[in-house]
């Protein structure tokens, strides 16, 4: 059975929202009670799951809802002014003229990723988005996108930047391509054992040939 459907994560795989993300996080310290990430600490972070980013940052577990819904709104004055990761629209149209069906699942907010996406001319290669997962809820709509579509999990691959997104295929047993370009590091990210791992957006259309032809 071969691939049908690519699902991509937003944040740092798609769109380079890393440094927006970072100064967005450092304003809203205070108002959340934990310390902005130096530099040095910001490099120190890219190697730790997200898990132990929250454990670190001593946020309440309750408060993290609230601190991403904060986060996602400062993002919406900044979104006019991201770009693309370099590489990745190439990738995509690519992905796209070899007949997949392309989709994001996000926890970034929906209207946010439209305006990226028709800023920067990508809205026409995908086929759907979902947002407003919680920062662990990934797999609850990839399950449900499973069952309204009428797929099966080997019919699915999920390509993300972060170990959360290696963590939320994995639940739903379909195949995830880690991209080192986003939030974590090409060493965390190894350690979550995704089962593939790439370094710049042409190395997609490399393993989605490969599992279109069946050869892993």
């Amino acid at each position: 059975m071969t691939i049908k459907v690519i699902i991509f994560d937003f944040d740092g795989t798609v769109a380079d929202t890393f440094d927006a993300l970072v100064t967005i996080s450092n304003n809203l310290a205070p108002e959340f009670g934990y310390l902005p990430a130096t530099t040095e600490e910001i490099a120190q972070i890219k190697d730790l799951t997200t898990r132990e980013i929250i454990q670190r940052s001593g946020v309440a577990i309750y408060k993290l809802p609230f601190l991403l819904r904060k986060i996602i709104v400062e993002l919406n004055s900044k979104i006019h002014a991201l770009s693309p990761v370099e590489g990745i629209k190439t990738a995509l149209f690519e992905l796209k003229k070899q007949g997949n069906q392309l989709g994001i699942i996000t926890s970034n907010d929906r209207e946010n990723v439209q305006v990226f996406l028709q800023n920067n001319t990508l809205l026409d290669f995908f086929d759907f988005i979902y947002s407003g997962t919680s920062l662990f809820g990934k797999s609850r709509v990839i399950n449900k996108f499973l069952r309204q579509a009428n797929l099966q999990p080997e019919e699915i691959v999920y390509v993300g930047d972060e170990t959360r997104d290696i963590e939320a295929a994995k639940k739903s047993n379909i195949k995830v391509i880690a991209v080192s370009w986003g939030f974590n590091s090409r060493h965390v990210l190894k350690q979550q054992e995704p089962d593939f791992l790439i370094e710049h957006p042409q190395q997609l259309v490399e393993v989605i040939k490969l599992l279109q032809n069946h050869r892993l």
